[in-house]
């Protein structure tokens, strides 16, 4: 496995653990995640990731920002890798 799917995957990961962390300190009494990050991390090729945590752990789902703005976010990043792809920028 090459660097860049390792870095992708890892981007993913590390986006599902921020909304599950978010989530825990949202039932605690501890200083939240800003959205902004949460946001962020999903926006470095990371929406698949940010959007299983989502629903895995039921948190901004209910937000319509989140609900909708996700799997948007996630179809603009397709095109762009399918677009890539196409050029011979990526290779898999």
């Amino acid at each position: 496995m090459d660097a860049g799917k390792i870095i992708l995957i890892a981007l993913n990961v590390i986006s599902f653990l921020l909304f599950g962390l978010d989530k825990r300190y949202a039932k605690t009494d501890h200083d939240r995640i800003p959205e902004k990050t949460l946001w962020f991390s999903a926006l470095l090729f990371a929406g698949p990731g940010a959007y299983l945590g989502m629903k895995v752990f039921h948190h901004k789902t209910k937000k319509t920002k989140f609900r909708y703005g996700m799997p948007l976010l996630i179809l603009i990043q397709m095109a762009a890798l399918v677009y890539l792809y196409g050029r011979g920028v990526l290779t898999w």
